[in-house]
């Protein structure tokens, strides 16, 4: 990897703010991470450099959330998240990123979709583990490939419509959990680089600031209004995903 150029800085900035304010509890806004390095290098050198930033910004989001989690929510997901890092490891060399860009733009998108169409709000649903598990094997595998499990995620979790508060601290715990699951089949492979790790570092304060300015914000902003702005902020994503995923395999244009 060649060192970062100013533009390249400015935007190695940009994405450590994003994963710092998601890990304080605007969930979603991390995906526009590795996208958004993935201009001026490929997305897995990206995927590599950023691990540890997320992993810094995990401990600054488990501090800030330690009293707001859902462990019911958290055990139903948590082994299917395990298998799905499981399956990026084993797959790594078969599959395609920018297939799994495109599947999880999809299913986001669709999703976004769906729960911003007028109607009543629905009922709140149960804690499944049928499903927690489903999803999260989604979640883990496009996490390992590309840091963006946070749309499959965000399906299992945001019907259960937790407190604002816990949506947020759960989700913090269950990335934390898997992100450091990550680290061995991400070194395993060769993402931990020294210059890596150096730029990483150079990152990690500006990410920890941001933790504590996206808890300030998730205070602040009623809960039926955060709902609805991680929708919206599920759809751009997942837009962007789609079309980033269709560009990288050729298919667009």
């Amino acid at each position: 990897m060649e060192a970062l150029t100013p533009e390249g800085w400015v935007l190695a900035v940009i994405a450590a703010a994003a994963i710092g304010l998601a890990k304080g509890g605007l969930a979603l806004i991390a995906v526009i991470a590795v996208p958004i390095l993935s201009l001026v290098m490929s997305p897995v050198q990206a995927a590599g450099l950023l691990l540890p930033v997320y992993i810094v910004s995990d401990l600054g989001g488990l501090l800030v959330y330690r009293r707001h989690v859902d462990w019911s929510v958290l055990n139903s997901a948590m082994p299917g998240a395990v298998a799905g890092v499981g399956i990026g490891w084993a797959t790594a060399h078969l599959v395609p990123v920018w297939g799994v860009t495109l599947i999880v733009g999809l299913i986001g998108s669709v999703f976004a979709l769906n729960a911003l169409r007028p109607r009543p709000a629905p009922a709140a649903r149960p804690v499944s583990r049928r499903r927690g598990n489903s999803w999260g094997i989604l979640a883990g595998y496009t996490s390992f490939v590309s840091h963006s499990g946070g749309p499959p995620w965000q399906i299992y979790a945001q019907p259960l419509r937790l407190p604002s508060l816990v949506f947020a601290g759960t989700t913090t715990w269950f990335f934390a959990v898997v992100n450091w699951i990550k680290l061995v089949p991400y070194a395993a492979l060769g993402q931990l680089s020294p210059q890596n790790l150096t730029i990483a570092a150079v990152l990690m304060p500006v990410a920890l600031v941001s933790v504590w300015a996206g808890l300030a914000l998730v205070r602040v902003i009623p809960q039926a209004l955060f709902y609805r702005l991680i929708t919206w902020g599920l759809l751009l994503v997942s837009v962007r995903l789609v079309w980033q995923g269709l560009a990288e395999g050729g298919l667009a244009g």
